[in-house]
């Protein structure tokens, strides 16, 4: 009999997902950066059936980047990996191209390998300057020092839960392929929470589900959402930038289990004309060790006076914060108001078409849930903002900023001035950062029509900044 030739790492569900929480444990308990260096290029080194590392970064607008390096190679030369940032949308210019990457080994995660191939773990890398200093535009690495300076400052922790709503259509590349069919063709037209066994939505969403699960995400819940061939897949919150990365890794992770099921998962914002659209609800909270900060029992909506004062800096911002929230011109259909929409600047514990609604909770799950953010919009870049806006944004006059006496754009370029005259942000972001990032929104609106009139465009899903490719962008 013949023996295999390869032996690539392959490890079962359980043992994945007690690796990854393990993982998860220890960024939570913030090991330190030079302990888990040690530990993980060590078990590279040890075990034998890994063939390669994937690295992974994100650019200003959010979209993910990965790099495979082999693992001998990766070992040898951890401290100096460079690429061109050059070619990355909203980075370095030519003349001054050359960046780093610098391994975050304490973001490392098992993947399964009927889903990513064997033999393959991945990692998350922050974007260095040349010196290895933290590069600008790395959104990543700005919210992970931010949060840190805050558990530092007084023990303070954010902790965040999204909630990302998606598409499932038939095809493989069904977004890039747009520019030709000019429709999307669902799988499935069952609706809320209603599919049958073998259904090609509930068998996606099964094996989505148990992949997310085996890279320690904490499943909660799962199911189809209101829209035909839309779903929805909920795991616990966790600390900011670990929330962050599961963002990337979810989406990753549908696209991977849709395309081996010759689907596409789709998150674009309002891919189809006439139903719901998808949303990144993104919960919030801060905690100092095991007291919640935005709980009191006695305070309206069971919110306390730190959590308001949350919420409300955020809804002074809230014209300002739009584009980063929402990136994209496909983004603002779904703002529109017939279908759930939360473009309301205002506070609710019951209203769901208000910017900033307040769940039900108690003294472990007492949150606020930002209803406007789109699931294209960066996770790093967002709850960056949002987090600095509720800490250290400008207070509203008075409260009457919850009732809800403005409305958040309808349309990208109302979005980018708003953006671009808002001078916290510019702050908070440097200028240089503030006004890249504007460009790169205002490239992609101009490419499409003005005006969104009813029907969906092919402009707006083939510029778009997480389905373009450089041959979509040259076709104009």
């Amino acid at each position: 009999m013949s023996s295999p030739l390869r032996d690539f790492l392959e490890i079962p569900y359980d043992q994945l997902e007690e690796l990854n929480l393990t993982a998860k444990a220890r960024r939570l308990a913030r090991v330190s950066p030079d302990e888990a260096r040690e530990d993980r290029m060590r078990y590279l080194a040890d075990e034998k059936r890994i063939k390669a590392v994937t690295v992974c970064f994100t650019d200003l607008e959010g979209r993910l980047h990965m790099l495979d390096y082999d693992k001998k190679f990766l070992l040898k030369s951890a401290d100096n990996l460079t690429f061109d940032g050059s070619s990355i949308r909203g980075f370095s210019a030519q003349a001054e191209s050359d960046l780093r990457l610098g391994i975050d080994w304490a973001a490392f995660y098992w993947l399964p390998a009927d889903v990513f191939g064997p033999g393959k773990v991945l990692v998350f890398a922050e974007v260095q300057e040349r010196d290895g200093s933290p590069y600008r535009a790395d959104l990543r690495s700005r919210l992970k020092a931010y949060c840190a300076d805050l558990y530092r400052r007084d023990g303070t922790v954010c902790n965040v839960a999204n909630e990302i709503e998606g598409f499932l259509f038939k095809g493989h590349y069904a977004e890039q392929r747009y520019r030709e069919t000019g429709a999307f063709e669902f799988v499935s037209t069952g609706g809320y929470y209603h599919t049958l066994p073998n259904d090609p939505l509930r068998t996606f969403i099964d094996t989505a589900a148990e992949a997310q699960r085996a890279m320690g995400f904490a499943n909660e819940k799962d199911h189809p959402e209101v829209a035909p061939s839309q779903f929805e897949m909920n795991y616990s919150y966790t600390e900011a930038t670990i929330a962050a990365d599961q963002v990337l890794l979810y989406k990753l992770i549908c696209r991977q289990v849709a395309h081996r099921l010759d689907l596409t998962a789709s998150f674009l914002p309002k891919p189809v004309t006439g139903v719901n659209g998808s949303g990144m609800h993104t919960n919030m909270s801060l905690a100092r060790g095991d007291t919640n900060l935005f709980w009191d029992g006695s305070g309206t909506d069971g919110l306390s006076a730190t959590g308001w004062n949350y919420v409300d800096r955020i809804l002074a911002s809230g014209q300002g914060l739009c584009l980063l929230l929402n990136p994209s011109v496909n983004a603002y259909r779904r703002l529109d108001p017939h279908f759930e929409a939360p473009n309301q600047i205002k506070a609710s514990p019951i209203d769901r078409g208000s910017m900033v609604r307040i769940p039900i909770g108690n003294h472990r799950s007492a949150r606020v849930e930002v209803r406007s953010i789109a699931p294209d919009a960066s996770p790093y870049l967002s709850i960056y903002a949002l987090l600095r806006a509720g800490l250290e944004g400008p207070e509203p006059a008075d409260v009457s900023v919850r009732e809800g006496r403005e409305t958040l754009p309808d349309n990208v370029y109302d979005a980018i001035d708003n953006f671009r005259a808002n001078p916290f942000l510019r702050e908070i972001l440097g200028a240089e950062v503030h006004e890249r990032y504007a460009e790169l929104k205002l490239a992609a609106a101009q490419r499409c029509p003005r005006l969104l009139g009813t029907l969906i465009k092919r402009a707006e899903v083939q510029f778009h900044h997480e389905v373009t490719n450089q041959q979509l962008w040259t076709k104009f």
